[in-house]
This record gives structure tokens, C-alpha cells and sequence, in this order.
């Protein structure tokens, strides 16, 4: 298990340094200038002299003028700077932001903890309601209960993540005031301890119900067919026969079996849920990872968007190393070979 896992870092350590490398390339071929966006406040007062000698300064204190394998290494940490110090990723500095003139790890420590929170708690509540609920249809498969759930998993598959939250809060921030509209917590008040948790829990319930809610269909579905795949094998017949209680062939038998092609969709869903909380945080003006994303996109601050961008790199790469990670636990047989 050990060397399994080995194998399944070093995979992960090249694919982020391949993915970093072109998404590097991509940013900087974008047409802008780093430089005359960070003067772009001081250039009407100054004379146009005092304006060419500090452009020429800037750019030579970014390195835009060096070759892109040497920004890419700079960027990094594994190339000195102007200075001769070592400013990089790996050095947990992840570039100057030109909109907000400031740090990028200043910038994005608040949208972090509020997309990791929101992501999180939504993939654990929408996990409790649907592996249960998901067993309980398969073994119950074609009865009315059965029925009147995939016809709601059905129309909840169908409809738009952003409908849904428009849908919510009409009902629910307009029609029934129960939740703000949008934000992340109260403005103009200072609030510390639990007043303030209980306060960002207020503001957050609405985006956190109807991203658990957008994605309960497709993964419901998704448990009760593994579930009903596995009930219909012949080592089930073969426990019940031996006169199993039913508990047992259901949980020990049915659902073990079960998990393997269910890690996958979990894992991949955790991630899109990523991805797609890009939408609900516009929706719902929740200061998150994803409008902060589409902010920086639309103003230009690549440097900003980059460390973003790496974010969910990191992100999708740990997902597929512990998925890796789970089917060597669930299935001996991939222990053994890989």
C-alpha cells in the first residue's frame, strides 16, 4: 500500500508542475501589462518621463522581460529575484494583486475559508441524505416511495444550479424573508465568538441548501443503481440463502461492493461542486473563490486569477489521489497489482 501510494504522489508532483507550466504559459500570453496597471493610478501626475523611467523600473523588477521558463520558476520560488531572494509559491507568496493593491494571499484568505466552508459542509449534508436514501430506493425498487423520489431526483437533475437558486430565494429571501439575499454576514456590525459564527452560518444557510439541494438528483441516481447493480449478483442470492439477516447482505455485502464505482462519482462530484460554486457565490453575492475568480478575469489581475487557478489544480489532484487511495482500500486487488 505503501509503494501504491508512492507511485500516486510522484504522479501527483508531475501533473501539477505539467498543469502549472501551461496555465503560466496561457495567463501570459494573454494580452496585458502587469506593469502599466500597477502605474495606471499615478499616470496622470506624473510627467511622461518620470512615467517611462518608473514603467521601465517595473517591468524590470517583475522580470517581464525575461524569457517565460524563468517567470515560470520565478513564480515558483525556484528562481531568485531582482533582489536575490527566493518569492514564490513554495514560499507561500503568491503574487501582487493589481486590483485590490495588495498580496494575493491577503486577497483570497477570506473567499478560501468561505468556499472550503460552503463546499465542505454541502458534499457531507448532501452525502447523509443521499447514500441512506439511496439504499433504502434500491432496496425498495419500484415500490411508490421509490417512484415519487426519482421523479423529484429527475427534476432536480434537470434544472440549472443557478435557477435553483433564484427559485430558493424567491421563496425564501422575498416571498418568506427566512434568509438574506445575499452577502456573507452583516455589514456595518462588528460581531466576535459564537454571535459571529452564528451570524456567517445565517448568511451562508441559502447557498449551502441549494447547492446540497442541485446535486442530491445525480447522486442519488447514481447510489441507487450501484446499490440495485450489486443486490441483483449472485453472492447476495447466495448470503440470503445461508440465511443472512437481511441487515448484514444489505451493508456488509450489497453496499461494500457497491462503493467502488460510487468513490469515483463522489469524488468527481466533490470537485464539480467546486467549480460550480462559481455560480452559486454570483448568485447569491457570496464572496468566495469562484466570483473572486470571475473578478480578476474581468479586471485583468492574472496574478490573482493564477493563484486561484492553482487552488483548484491542487484541489482536483488531491480528489484523484484519494480516490486512488480509497480503491486500494475498498478493492484488495488494486493493492496487489499497482
Amino acid at each position: 500500500m505503501v509503494k501504491y501510494i508512492a507511485k500516486r504522489l510522484v504522479y501527483m508532483v508531475v501533473v501539477f508542475f505539467v498543469i502549472s507550466f501551461i496555465m503560466f504559459v496561457i495567463y501570459n500570453m494573454i494580452p496585458s501589462d502587469p506593469a502599466a496597471m500597477e502605474l495606471e493610478a499615478i499616470r496622470d501626475q506624473i510627467a511622461a518621463d518620470d512615467y517611462e523611467m518608473m514603467y521601465q523600473q517595473a517591468r524590470e523588477r517583475l522580470g517581464l522581460d525575461d524569457p517565460i521558463v524563468i517567470r515560470y520558476l520565478r513564480w515558483l520560488g525556484f528562481y531568485p529575484d531582482v533582489d536575490g531572494g527566493f518569492h514564490g509559491v513554495f514560499q507561500g507568496e503568491l503574487g501582487y494583486s493589481t486590483m485590490y493593491k495588495m498580496d494575493v494571499v491577503d486577497v483570497i484568505a477570506s473567499p478560501l475559508q468561505n468556499t472550503i466552508f460552503l463546499n465542505v459542509f454541502s458534499t457531507v449534508l448532501a452525502l447523509a441524505i443521499t447514500i441512506p436514501l439511496g439504499i433504502f430506493c434500491a432496496v425498495r425498487k419500484g415500490g411508490k416511495f421509490d417512484q415519487t423520489v426519482q421523479v423529484f431526483t429527475i427534476v432536480g437533475y434537470s434544472i440549472p444550479i443557478y435557477i435553483i437558486g433564484l427559485i430558493f430565494i424567491y421563496f425564501f429571501a422575498v416571498k418568506i424573508p427566512i434568509f438574506p439575499v445575499g452577502g456573507v454576514k452583516t455589514t456595518g456590525v462588528e460581531l466576535s465568538g459564537f454571535a459571529a459564527v452564528k451570524d456567517r452560518l445565517y448568511y451562508m444557510a441559502l447557498p449551502l441548501i441549494v447547492t446540497t439541494f442541485a446535486h442530491l438528483g445525480s447522486m442519488l441516481r447514481y447510489v441507487r443503481a450501484s446499490m440495485i447493480d450489486a443486490l441483483s449478483m449472485d453472492y447476495i442470492r447466495t448470503a440470503r440463502a445461508k440465511g443472512l439477516k437481511e441487515k448484514v447482505v444489505i451493508y456488509s455485502h450489497a453496499w461494500r461492493n457497491a462503493l467502488l464505482p460510487i468513490v469515483t462519482v463522489i469524488i468527481g462530484w466533490f470537485l464539480t461542486i467546486f467549480s460550480g460554486s462559481v455560480v452559486v457565490e454570483n448568485t447569491f453575492s457570496f464572496l468566495g473563490m469562484g466570483a473572486l475568480n470571475v473578478t480578476g478575469l474581468n479586471q485583468s489581475d492574472y496574478e490573482l486569477v493564477l493563484a486561484i487557478q492553482l487552488f483548484y489544480t491542487i484541489i482536483s489532484l488531491v480528489g484523484i489521489l484519494i480516490t486512488d487511495i480509497s480503491y486500494g482500500l475498498i478493492d484488495p486487488r488494486v493493492r496487489v497489482d499497482k
